[in-house]
């Protein structure tokens, strides 16, 4: 059984707003979220800005007992999940719920607790730790909480692949649902990445920008970290008919695959294959394709490498190719990111409109790619996202345009 797959929910939080909504109109008009962090110690770190969640409260969505077992990133998840849900207007039977899948994704996990349970030890000399410690670091905690509270019986599980995990989850999620082996999923990921112990170790790595992001621009210095979460409902197109719901987009094809190549150095010959078999799964030249919601991290190597990967596979229609970076606005919300990024790519599919990239200075003659500047119209079918992780680990989704 194959089946096609679409999305008719969407849920997001992040630098950009506390909804889908505001999100999407930040990202219209190429409003940054970065800026300085706040709310932990920052002391003696090179860097000082961030793409923060910041109007995010906790106590608008959950009592004191609900917060017990939920770290900060498992509470983003379930806020943009119920979006979603919301969003979708599904209601399922108990019977359905047997056969609802839940995907996620996550890089770090519960890093809030981790550091504070750490710190309390190795700091502070307390002999104990929150007794929850262990279900709130956990990466799955955000897929177990969203089973308890949907009584979804069907796949869960939550994949860790650094930046990529969020479209993998996606993808996984889409096949799930393809396939016939899960009726309908809710999938995406999220991210709570800052504490001082975490921001230590990305300036070790030194690829963090002191000021902000810049994706394919002459003169960036790099990425900017984020927190957040986006999840998306994906059903068979034939019951998001059949019971009327608003179609977003369509999910067409997902690739993956890995360098093989290098821990942190990117492959351009690795992201050109994956993009090759996202478009190959989806059935779709790259002529269909209008939009590239690239990576684009801001960083020198990965911007370089994702151009000329573009580059190899759009290389007959590049002129009319738009490449769009959404990070640049949204920071690098690490194993979310996928998943923000999917939001924007749907939302610019349904609107037929591609977002600009925000803090573009001048263009890089080594990044020699059509990025986009300005808000902009497209009548294309098609557009791809893509997510390439630290350990040359790929992930590509194919989307297209759902017609309504």
């Amino acid at each position: 059984m194959t089946r096609r797959v679409v999305i008719t929910g969407i849920g997001c939080i992040s630098a950009l707003g506390n909804t889908a909504a505001e999100f999407w109109a930040a990202c219209l008009a190429g409003k940054s979220g970065i800026g300085p962090l706040s709310g932990f110690d920052m002391t003696g770190i090179r860097f000082q800005n961030g793409a923060q969640a910041r109007g995010f409260d906790a106590s608008r969505h959950f009592d004191d007992k609900q917060l017990i077992p939920l770290d900060r990133f498992a509470q983003l998840a379930v806020v943009a999940a119920r979006e979603a849900l919301a969003h979708s207007g599904l209601e399922l039977t108990p019977e359905q719920r047997t056969r609802a899948a839940i995907v996620t994704g996550s890089c770090y996990g519960g890093k809030t607790s981790e550091d504070a349970g750490f710190s309390a030890i190795y700091r502070d000399g307390q002999s104990r730790v929150h007794p929850m410690t262990i279900p709130r670091l956990m990466a799955n905690a955000g897929a177990s909480a969203l089973t308890l509270e949907l009584s979804w019986q069907g796949p869960v599980w939550t994949v860790s692949t650094a930046c990529s995990s969020a479209n993998h989850a996606i993808g996984q999620a889409f096949w799930l649902v393809r396939h016939g082996l899960a009726d309908v999923a809710l999938t995406g990921g999220s991210e709570a990445p800052f504490t001082y112990g975490s921001m230590k170790a990305w300036e070790a790595l030194r690829v963090v920008s002191p000021d902000t992001c810049r994706p394919f621009s002459k003169g960036r210095t790099g990425m900017v970290i984020g927190e957040g979460a986006a999840m998306l409902v994906l059903e068979p197109l034939d019951h998001a008919v059949a019971r009327g719901a608003k179609i977003l987009a369509e999910i067409a094809g997902f690739g993956m695959g890995a360098d093989a190549h290098h821990l942190t150095q990117p492959s351009a010959e690795g992201a050109a294959r994956t993009i090759r078999l996202a478009l190959a799964d989806a059935g779709l030249a790259p002529e269909a394709v209008g939009v590239v919601n690239a990576h684009g991290t801001g960083t020198a190597a990965n911007d370089v490498t994702e151009s000329a990967a573009i580059r190899e596979v759009f290389a007959a229609n590049l002129s009319s190719l738009l490449v769009s970076a959404t990070k640049s606005m949204h920071g690098h919300a690490l194993g979310a990111s996928g998943a923000l990024e999917a939001v924007a790519t749907v939302l610019g599919l349904h609107h037929q409109c591609v977002v600009p990239v925000a803090n573009f200075q001048a263009p890089d003659p080594e990044c020699d790619v059509p990025v986009c500047l300005e808000q902009r119209p497209f009548a294309h079918e098609a557009a791809i996202s893509n997510s390439f992780a630290f350990g040359g680990l790929n992930a590509v989704l194919a989307l297209r345009h759902s017609g309504q």
